[in-house]
């Protein structure tokens, strides 16, 4: 196609109600299993505005639920088997034994589910055998946190059936994010932060989640978007996204050996970026590589902080500077970015969005653009008829916020 064919339409990706979210999840369930489940429960993804690979670096980080979620269906079983379906594969069940389950022994996307009963287990709390189905709205592969969803969905229902009474306050919520992160980090293998699972369980509508990773204390910001006629549009560029392909470990590595280098535990911790920067000279061949990352954290977490004034303040065009500015640090100092992911921006951008960025770990997935509401779609479809000027397979469109 050439831009001469004309705009492309672009594809809405819409989220499930939540009668239609748990309707469909009990289906799977019943026609799996054989029984309806005990009950159903769901947690949302989340796009994150600004704070990207701050979260393993005890810095803060302000992520956004989005209104698509993940339902699981669950119930307790009298044994310690453990089955698995999802809507994306009807008809394969998962199964493991929870006996079986530990670091490096668990293969599939059940790890996810398996996974976090291990972690609960190992922070002291006693589960059990359990058959669960999900379903799910949450894009996957679109760095949207669709892995925290399904986790934090399982942790809550394991949470109400086996009676581990977490499930009532934050400080309940936080335990059972940090099991979920667990999860991820050891048994699935991704070497995650916890902004994900935190945004799922811990956020509130309307709000986003300030997370300060040092102690995990959270504060809701309110966005107030609507008041000032503007929407986040997310964008799933459809582009390959995986965490565990070695590039995001990586990059943590690369921060980790730099806060070693500088005497600090965290780079949340630097006190002064240009010394730093100067220190981290003596490294060798990798310095240019491992400044560049420390760089991108440590202005990072500055921009966290001007964009909550910016918010709180009203400021909405400063909010939009600021996430120009973060797509440019993650792209050219931590090169996370891609072709997809950067002419998303280029096209949101220059069709009227005040700024954009990609989110999430990067190397593929979603950017996320603040816009005015009178030219959402209007930015929508500049940004499909660039894909496909470009050749490139068309992105989705979800809105949130």
């Amino acid at each position: 196609m050439t831009a001469t064919e004309g705009p492309t339409t672009p594809e809405w990706l819409e989220p499930l109600s939540i009668a239609d979210g748990e309707a469909a999840a009990t289906a799977l369930f019943t026609a799996t299993f054989g029984h309806p489940p005990r009950g159903v429960w769901s947690a949302p993804g989340r796009v994150n505005l600004i704070g990207e690979h701050t979260d393993y670096n005890g810095g803060t980080c302000l992520p956004v639920a989005l209104p698509h979620r993940t339902f699981a269906a669950l119930s307790p079983r009298p044994d310690p088997l453990v089955r698995a379906v999802s809507d994306q594969q009807p008809g394969d069940v998962w199964r493991t034994h929870l006996d079986e389950v530990s670091p490096g022994r668990v293969d599939g996307w059940g790890a996810y589910v398996a996974g976090v009963a291990w972690a609960l287990g190992e922070a002291g709390f006693v589960t059990g055998g359990f058959d669960v189905a999900v379903v799910s709205a949450v894009p996957t592969g679109a760095g949207l946190s669709s892995s925290a969803a399904i986790e934090s969905a399982v942790a809550l229902g394991l949470d109400d059936v086996f009676g581990l009474g977490l499930g009532a306050d934050d400080g309940g919520l936080a335990r059972l994010a940090a099991a979920c992160v667990r999860a991820e980090n050891e048994i699935v293998g991704a070497p995650t932060g916890g902004m994900d699972q935190a945004a799922s369980l811990r956020s509130l509508p309307g709000h986003a989640l300030l997370l300060d990773t040092l102690d995990n204390s959270i504060r809701h910001v309110p966005l107030g978007l609507a008041n000032h006629g503007l929407a986040l549009l997310v964008i799933d560029t459809r582009a390959p996204h995986a965490l565990v392909d070695g590039q995001y470990g990586e990059r943590r590595a690369a921060c980790e050996r730099a806060a070693h280098e500088l005497g600090v535990a965290t780079l949340r911790e630097v006190p002064d970026l240009d010394a730093a920067l100067e220190s981290l000279g003596s490294l060798g061949a990798d310095a240019d590589v491992v400044r560049r990352r420390v760089r991108h954290v440590v202005t990072e977490i500055e921009r966290v902080a001007l964009l909550v004034n910016a918010l709180e303040a009203g400021e909405l065009a400063d909010v939009g500077r600021l996430l120009n500015e973060g797509h440019a640090s993650l792209r050219d100092d931590y090169e996370v970015s891609c072709r997809e992911l950067d002419l998303a921006c280029e096209a949101a951008t220059g069709a009227g969005a005040l700024g954009a960025r990609m989110t999430g770990g990067g190397f593929g997935g979603s950017a996320v653009a603040l816009v005015p509401e009178d030219v959402v779609v209007t930015v929508a479809v500049a940004v499909a008829t660039a894909f496909a000027d470009a050749r490139l397979t068309a992105p989705g469109f979800l809105r949130a916020g």
